[in-house]
Order: structure tokens, then sequence, then C-alpha cells
């Protein structure tokens, strides 16, 4: 012991987390707390004002809604991933042209809104039939869905593109500089040990990626897509009862939740040798 520890005792830290729990976690707290009392109510709400006969009904219409959303946002993904392999390439290519394309193609599907690529493509190119009759191609743009799910891929294409280039670029260049000294062909160094670190960094904003799809995947009803929120309209306009919609927005809620969960899971398991 020292002779100041032995002049001045040491005092025990304050405990951890005191200010943080005092201001932030009482205020997460307090928000929590709000959002359940207005849950609480609106479940109560609607089992006073349950409806058997339109639950029986249009349940089962809701829930094939439910199961075509959750199809067209996990083909639009998987397409989508596969595309944005060669444009994060592109984007970090030393070609000036194929960069220059390749963030053309991003900005402009990152800047403009969902809704309008979604009405381009659907009433856009339909303006052009005969040219797609011509070539056999009309089969595709007549049908609402397909619509669509070209413009899910090319906008998520657009948004995983920058989520892959960013992370592999995150990745110290030394880990390819060791590899090459080792003399690792640049192939097995990107697929062995540059991709890997790269998705661990990107584990995160994929996650949020997809969960931004499931919600905003509603607006393919404005093109007559019966999704969840296609079939929800529907319902509504036979029924006129709001009740409607908040059986919507919990079966949302329960997919991004149960989403949510198995993302954080699947990060936890991932990263697991990363924690201490």
């Amino acid at each position: 012991m020292s002779i100041a520890e032995t002049i001045i005792p040491p005092q025990a830290p304050p405990p951890l987390g005191l200010k943080a729990f005092t201001a932030s976690r009482l205020a997460g707290i307090i928000f929590m707390g709000i959002w359940l009392a207005l849950f609480a109510g609106l479940a109560f709400w609607m089992v006073t004002d349950f409806s058997g006969d339109k639950f029986a009904k249009y349940g089962p219409r809701m829930l094939w809604g439910l199961g075509l959303t959750l199809k067209l946002v996990g083909t639009s993904l998987v397409l989508g991933a596969i595309l944005s392999l060669p444009i994060a390439f592109a984007r970090m290519s030393t070609s000036a042209a194929v960069s220059s394309i390749a963030y053309g193609y991003v900005y402009l599907f990152r800047g403009t809104p969902l809704i309008a690529q979604v009405y381009l493509i659907y009433y856009g190119l339909g303006s052009f039939k005969h040219a797609f009759e011509t070539v056999g191609l009309w089969w595709f743009f007549k049908d609402a869905y397909y619509c669509a799910l070209l413009a899910f891929v090319l906008n998520t294409a657009a948004y995983q593109a920058e989520i892959l280039r960013g992370a592999i670029l995150s990745v110290p260049r030394g880990q390819s500089e060791a590899a090459k000294a080792l003399g690792i062909h640049a192939i097995p160094t990107f697929l062995k040990v540059i991709l890997p670190q790269a998705l661990m960094v990107a584990l995160r904003p994929y996650g949020n990626e997809i969960i931004l799809m499931v919600k905003g995947s509603a607006i393919v009803a404005v093109v007559t897509v019966f999704d969840l929120m296609g079939e929800t309209k529907y319902a509504y306009s036979r029924t006129f009862d709001f009740q409607i919609y908040l059986w919507a927005a919990i079966l949302y809620l329960a997919v991004v939740e149960l989403l949510r969960n198995v993302w954080n899971a699947l990060e936890k398991r991932l990263t697991r040798h990363l924690k201490r």
C-alpha cells in the first residue's frame, strides 16, 4: 500500500450507472409505461367491442394477406441481396465510369420515396404496353404484384449495397495485406477473411433494413396488391369498423417483434466470440 493510500484511504466508487438510471432509464420506464397503458386501453376497447362475425369473416383474409406480405418482403430481400453484390463492388471500383453509374443508381433509389418508385414502375411502365407485348414481357408488367416486387428489389438493393460497401471498407486493410503476404489469392482472401468480418459489422444494419421493408410493404396496397394492408382496406370498406386497422397494426407489430428477437439472437450467436 502506498503512502497516499495510508494517509487517505481509498473511497468506494459510486454505483455504476446511477446517474444514467435516474435520467435516461427513468425516462425510458415512464415512456414504456405510457405505451403499455395505451395498448392496454386499446386491447380493452377491442375486447369489449369485439365482433366475432367480422373476425371470422375477414380474419382469414388478413392472415392470407400477411402471408403475401412476408412472401413479397422475403423474395425482394433475397433478390436485392444478390443484386447488391455487383453494385457494392461497382461503387468501390477504380473505374470512374463504373463507380459513377453505381453511385447514380444508389443515389436515385435511396433519394426518392419507395411509393413513387412503385407508381413509376406500375403506372409509368404500363404506358409502354405495346413495346412490352412485342418483346413478350407484358405478362410481367401488367401484374401489380410483379411491379411491386421489382420496385422493392431495386430499392432494397441500393440500401443493401451501401450497407455491404460500408462494412467491407470498415475491415482494416492490414487483413488483406497479411493474406497477400502469405500468398493467398484475392478471391479466397475476400471470401474467408474480409467478407466474414464485414458481415459481422453489417448484421445490425441488415436487420434494420428487413424491419423497414416489412413496414414499408404496406404501400403496395395502393397499386391493388392484396397484402395485409390491402385486405385490411377491403375489410374496412365493407364494415367501416376502425377496429380492423388495429388488427392489422397488431399483426405488423407481432411480425416486427418476432424478427427483432430472432435477429438479436442471431447477432448474439455470431458475435459471442467478440464479447468478454
